[in-house]
């Protein structure tokens, strides 16, 4: 949670330059969005899943590309989802300030239109612009367990999956004899 109060701290607002990383996860690939904060179209890069040193690859170039000292704050933002809160203490590990967002308080436009892991990525990247930029209300924002909550709860989970693979094994049986 300190780096993500960090995030609207005056300070912060009135340095005003920042870059602006949105991560779209899923399982094979990671779709990364970056942006200068001043509207223009968005950077978008492609990288394998898990890949956390192609990750700090494509930051130290994206701040080349826009123009940044290397000590420039980079803030970031994922949905989410199935990778926990592993990236997240990554990320913050290597001074970048994270928030992970509530993938259901994102507003979705109800027109029909494509739906890729790019439009994602850059619909995520804008939002988090104005996050950082006073709009808190414009996602829920989720809290990072400890590492022991984490893992109780993923105690929990195993248990689940250990059942129900033990209830599938069980009917395979009862089908073979």
């Amino acid at each position: 949670m300190k780096n993500q109060a960090a995030l609207m701290t005056r300070e912060n607002s009135a340095k005003g330059i920042r870059l602006h990383l949105a991560i779209e996860l899923s399982r094979k690939k990671w779709k990364l969005a970056f942006s200068d904060g001043r509207g223009g179209r968005a950077r978008i890069r492609t990288i394998a899943a898990r890949g956390l040193q192609a990750l700090q690859a494509e930051v130290v170039q994206a701040k080349r590309h826009f123009g940044f000292a290397d000590e420039v704050e980079t803030v970031s933002c994922y949905e989410a989802g199935r990778e926990g809160f592993w990236v997240h203490r990554a990320l913050t590990a290597h001074g970048v300030v994270n928030v992970i967002v509530d993938a259901a308080s994102i507003d979705v436009q109800r027109r029909k239109r494509a739906k890729t892991d790019r439009l994602d990525a850059e619909s995520l990247v804008r939002k988090l612009i104005r996050y950082v930029n006073g709009e808190c209300e414009i996602w829920s924002v989720v809290p990072v367990p400890s590492e022991e909550q984490e893992a109780a709860r993923q105690l929990h989970r195993d248990a689940a999956v250990l059942q129900r693979e033990r209830q599938q094994h069980r009917m395979r049986i009862q089908s073979l004899l």
